[in-house]
């Protein structure tokens, strides 16, 4: 191993940034899509109507998929913690 493996593990982890935040966004700009539609249909403009929905879906994710989040940012400091030896030459 050597300092052409740096990129590898550059990548690995803004694969891991993308996932992650993926994990909880995505829920929240479903929701957010779903609740704008529902207002431009009704004609409805009440700010709180677009926010909440948003904020209880995205803390929901980070309690579900918390556990995940934690191991994956774990496992990657991990990784890359146990292959510093090998990149330094």
């Amino acid at each position: 191993m050597g300092i052409e493996y740096l990129g590898d593990f550059l990548r690995e982890g803004l694969y891991v940034v993308i996932i992650v935040v993926a994990a909880i966004l995505v829920p929240g700009l479903i929701v957010g899509l779903i609740v704008a539609t529902f207002q431009a249909a009704t004609q409805i403009n009440e700010q709180t109507l677009s926010f909440l929905p948003r904020l209880v879906v995205t803390l929901l994710c980070i309690l579900f998929f918390g556990p995940w989040i934690i191991n994956k940012i774990v496992s990657y400091a991990q990784n890359l913690y146990m292959n510093i030896p090998y990149l330094i030459n």
